[in-house]
């Protein structure tokens, strides 16, 4: 993390799955899995598809190389914009708080914060209600896939109180590498769907409920380095505004 990165820790809400360092990623179409992507965060998600300029001569997207245009997915969870790319997947892209209109109106600024050398942006112009789909199941999207997995069971008319992301790091040779699942409440106690394992739900112990490193450890079957949680909510009437206080955290997708 160079000098330039270290400036927006304390300021960026939720790093969650950066690079997973992998140049065939470079190759994929991008288009077509931020479309995938944002027909698995469903309609009633905020989500614009954005063309990046790549051109600049420091011309790298972090970890991953990537060619002169890339297609990226801006969406809004739980009063937040977050940014998911195929190679490097999903991180919080707000700033601060209570300023998620401002940054939906100009993201420029944030995606600059991210990888200074970006050179230019856009939105995709495409018409609501003819929107092109994306093909095939886009890479590093396990954030997508949990809320995905909670529309789906909401719309089954399942149980799913109190539902939240949980976020969670382990250490792999070079850094970390970030997961997320689906937690949520029902009649029998807390359960979780990762949905890269299986659409059925886990229960997990009530022993564990209290702690997110315990839970993800449990779900994982090994060590954790870290983890939070982030409740799901619709997007509320009045936003307060204050400054983020979770740091970012930088890892491989999941």
């Amino acid at each position: 993390m160079g000098a330039m990165r270290l400036l927006y820790v304390i300021l960026l809400i939720l790093g969650i799955e950066a690079s997973a360092r992998n140049a065939a990623a470079s190759f994929r179409d991008s288009l077509s899995d931020a479309r995938a992507a944002r027909e698995m965060l469903g309609p009633s998600t905020w989500a614009r598809i954005v063309k990046i300029d790549n051109s600049h001569p420091r011309g790298e997207w972090r970890y991953a190389v990537y060619p002169k245009t890339v297609y990226a997915l801006i969406f809004e969870v739980s009063g937040i914009l977050w940014l998911y790319t195929d190679a490097e997947g999903t991180e919080s892209l707000s700033q601060t708080l209570g300023t998620v209109e401002r940054d939906e109106a100009n993201p420029g600024p944030l995606l600059r914060a991210i990888e200074p050398g970006i050179g230019g942006w856009e939105w995709v112009s495409e018409t609501r209600g003819a929107l092109a789909v994306g093909k095939g199941h886009p890479p590093n999207a396990c954030m997508e896939e949990s809320i995905q997995a909670f529309n789906r069971r909401i719309a089954l008319g399942g149980e799913a109180g109190y539902p939240q992301l949980l976020f969670y790091y382990v250490s792999i040779p070079g850094g970390l590498r970030g997961h997320t699942v689906l937690l949520f409440r029902t009649a029998r106690g807390l359960s979780a769907i990762d949905p890269q394992v299986s659409p059925e739900p886990v229960s997990v112990p009530a022993r564990l409920e209290q702690n997110p490193r315990s839970i993800s450890k449990y779900l994982r079957g090994g060590p954790v380095e870290s983890a939070r949680t982030l409740a799901l909510v619709p997007v509320p009437t009045e936003r307060p505004g204050r400054w983020a206080t979770l740091p970012f955290r930088g890892a491989s997708a999941g």
